[in-house]
């Protein structure tokens, strides 16, 4: 276990958005101080993103009307840098983007010191959850006692990264002095470019998702809705959900109440969706009433629909699922294979999932829900963290060996 010592962590996401990387840091936070650091705005954010309520707070930063760090806990700051970087993914040209693109580093790395010294971090470890565009050169400009990268998700296929993260990518892993991964299935990247490599598997926060005392309430909204109930929680996004699965899904089982919780983009609002009586949409929920939309389902499913990206993408829902005891059925994946095909129902196609939650409905019992709570315990934060730690050790142990 690392202590006393003190973090700098940014990512691809912001800490607003309860992500991996939020909850990373929270839990290293317990014995450490953190500075989390949210990706800054862009140019293009900046010039089309004043009325868009999420950029708000980041633009009253931007103009003094709120601080530029934020005090969460007696451990943990949060940071939205003061600054504005240009948007340069449209440069095709891989010297000319890396130009500015250290130019944009330069001017992060500045705040990020600038913050350094106000809460007096010294010797900072740096934690960089796969961003590997911005951020790629803090390594040299923050440098940092160690530097540590955390590959997860095969986040290179998406176009946006695909474009300059693709050729970065194994740059940054290689320059690295630690790389972490979550999955044994990127081990071409841990051969190939940086020996300091570990897979370290997943974390995720079993405690919120749990009812344990059996007193948790329904919400109101899921109360009178016709059993049984066949739900999903989270982002729906065509990228990564079959909506063509559900449809069918629902048109032959209209005996079934399909209630999807969550954010929908575009492909989703148009969906056929929307005119099933048997479907339910309830839009986005505050995380802290996820557990209870939860514990309202019967049968809790994750539709993937398969391709590079979903393949090879850790399936953090499902632990959540199983935190709430709830039986689970999900695309066959790559990674749903290796990580829950014991613990969960796997399926392909409208008639694998009918039958898988068929057969779910029949055998689930306080037995297998206590098995399928002790599977999300395993995941918990506090072993992926230690699990980081552990090499980190080792390699500051062998340098002050050779000091």
């Amino acid at each position: 276990m690392i202590k006393g010592r003190d973090f700098v962590v940014f990512s691809l996401h912001q800490w607003e958005d309860f992500n991996i990387s939020r909850s990373t840091s929270l839990e290293i936070s317990r014995n450490n101080r953190v500075l989390f650091v949210n990706v800054p705005l862009y140019r293009s954010n900046w010039l089309r993103g004043r009325n868009n309520p999420e950029f708000q707070k980041r633009f009253d930063v931007l103009s003094n009307k709120a601080p530029e760090i934020e005090k969460i806990s007696e451990s943990i700051w949060l940071m939205n840098p003061r600054i504005v970087l240009e948007s340069i993914n449209w440069i095709n040209s891989p010297c000319l983007f890396d130009y500015f693109n250290k130019i944009n580093d330069k001017r992060l790395a500045k705040r990020i010191k600038h913050a350094m010294n106000e809460l007096g971090f010294h010797d900072v470890i740096v934690l960089n959850d796969t961003s590997m565009i911005i951020g790629y050169y803090l390594k040299e400009l923050l440098n940092p006692d160690l530097y540590i990268y955390l590959l997860r998700d095969a986040v290179t296929l998406v176009p946006y990264h695909a474009k300059h993260g693709t050729r970065l990518e194994p740059k940054l892993i290689a320059k690295s002095d630690l790389m972490v991964t979550n999955s044994p299935f990127f081990d071409n990247f841990k051969a190939k470019h940086n020996p300091e490599s570990y897979y370290v598997g997943q974390g995720c926060n079993p405690d919120l998702y749990s009812d344990p005392d059996g007193k948790l309430p329904l919400p109101e909204d899921t109360v009178s809705l016709k059993r049984p109930i066949i739900g999903y929680v989270g982002m729906l996004t065509s990228l990564r959900l079959d909506i063509q699965l559900l449809v069918e899904m629902a048109e032959k089982r209209p005996d079934w109440t399909l209630l999807l919780v969550g954010p929908e983009d575009d492909d989703f609002k148009k969906s056929r969706l929307h005119q099933m009586q048997n479907v339910v949409f309830l839009g986005k929920k505050p995380i802290k009433e996820v557990p209870a939309y939860m514990k309202s389902f019967d049968i809790a499913i994750n539709p993937q629909i398969v391709n590079k990206i979903t393949d090879l993408n850790y399936p953090l829902k499902t632990d959540e699922y199983l935190a709430m005891g709830k039986p689970a059925v999900a695309t066959k994946t790559t990674f749903m294979e290796f990580y829950f095909k014991d613990s969960t129902y796997l399926a392909t196609g409208s008639d694998e999932y009918i039958t898988c939650i068929e057969k779910a409905l029949k055998e689930d019992s306080a037995e297998l829900a206590k098995e399928r709570k002790a599977v999300a315990q395993s995941h918990s934060w506090e072993h992926f963290v230690n699990r980081i730690f552990e090499p980190a050790i080792k390699i500051m142990k062998e340098r002050s060996s050779k000091q």
